[in-house]
């Protein structure tokens, strides 16, 4: 729900344009779209005269099947094959929702941008400083145990040691994700050109942390090498090269820790409504078990971050340096900043 407050918080301080995509990357299984529309239903008054449609980017069709049940109850219907789109339908609020492959393929225009636990999905490279220079980890047949995998250093320098490793890294190991660094240079550009934001929430670090490549299975620690295919692979994000990727086309913030990010957006006085309108102890108990895994450092808290994407003009006045006295001050951008109730 905050999420959704921070999208409409963005519009209005862009001053309100009268279209506005809803794209998310990764949308999983719709929970969080639905809940995002759902704020937008009860602040239909605010966006009347606004036309809202939601795009989502997803590669599979199982996690479509699904997106579409939450979202529409199951009234969708498969594109023509001539737009970029493979299915549509409208959401149970009344706003119209498309399918879509590859973000090249969501129409242009004025679009807020969502990548929730998206960018810690996708596929790495590791690199290892040796005294010979980079080699880069490979994965390879255990000769010992053919039928078990194993990491290798490549015996020399690999194309993406030459092409991935920045100069000035001081780390001794590196994750990089170069799909990554296409994604947010197409998002940086969208937005450029188009306006809009984009805001990733994820798993991460600011360019400080090494090796973080791991998988789960069933919510536990599983060795990313045995039984590929049957856990969740991921690998903390690495915010300083999104950061390097935009190549300054816009303005970036944080990342911030989650729990900073949603302190600022008002999570406690939410959090009050919410108790003081539940009747029954259940729902109590599992209001404050939800906000202790969302705030507390020992759970999401501090592991989660959030960073956004913005035009350069949404923080700086184009004509502020010839006549920084004539100008209204910019409204902060909501959960990077303190919240104060006046």
């Amino acid at each position: 729900q905050l999420i959704g407050i921070w999208y409409i918080s963005e519009w209005m301080a862009m001053g309100k344009p009268n279209t506005f995509q809803l794209v998310e990357l990764g949308p999983g299984r719709g929970t969080l779209t639905e809940d995002i529309l759902r704020v937008f239903s009860q602040l239909s008054s605010v966006l009347s005269k606004c036309d809202v449609s939601v795009h989502l980017v997803e590669v599979s069709p199982k996690l479509g099947e699904i997106q579409a049940r939450t979202l529409t109850g199951g009234k969708v219907q498969p594109s023509p094959k001539d737009e970029s789109a493979y299915m549509k339908g409208i959401s149970k609020t009344g706003i119209p929702i498309f399918w879509y492959r590859d973000i090249q393929d969501v129409p242009s225009g004025y679009s807020f941008y969502l990548a929730h636990e998206f960018f810690d999905a996708l596929p790495i490279h590791k690199f290892q400083r040796t005294e010979k220079g980079w080699r880069e980890v490979l994965v390879d047949i255990d000769p010992e145990a053919p039928d078990q995998l194993r990491f290798v250093l490549s015996p020399s320098s690999t194309p993406a040691t030459e092409n991935f490793i920045q100069p000035e890294e001081t780390r001794d190991h590196v994750e990089v994700c170069p799909e990554a660094g296409v994604i947010i240079q197409r998002l940086a550009c969208r937005i450029e050109k188009d306006g809009g934001a984009a805001l990733v929430a994820d798993y991460g670090h600011d360019g400080t942390k090494t090796d973080t490549f791991r998988g789960f299975r069933n919510h536990k620690l599983h060795d990313v090498l045995s039984a590929p295919g049957t856990a969740d692979l991921t690998a903390d994000v690495d915010f300083s090269y999104l950061r390097k990727m935009t190549q300054e086309r816009t303005t970036t913030l944080g990342p911030i820790k989650q729990r900073e990010f949603l302190k600022n957006m008002g999570i406690d006085l939410r959090l009050q409504v919410l108790l003081q309108n539940s009747r029954d102890t259940a729902t109590r108990e599992q209001l404050l078990r939800s906000y202790d895994m969302l705030m507390n450092p020992e759970n999401m808290g501090d592991c989660f971050n959030f960073f956004a994407l913005l035009p350069h003009h949404r923080l700086v006045h184009p004509d502020k340096k010839d006549k920084p006295e004539s100008k209204s001050p910019l409204p902060p951008v909501a959960g990077f900043n303190e919240l104060l109730l006046k």
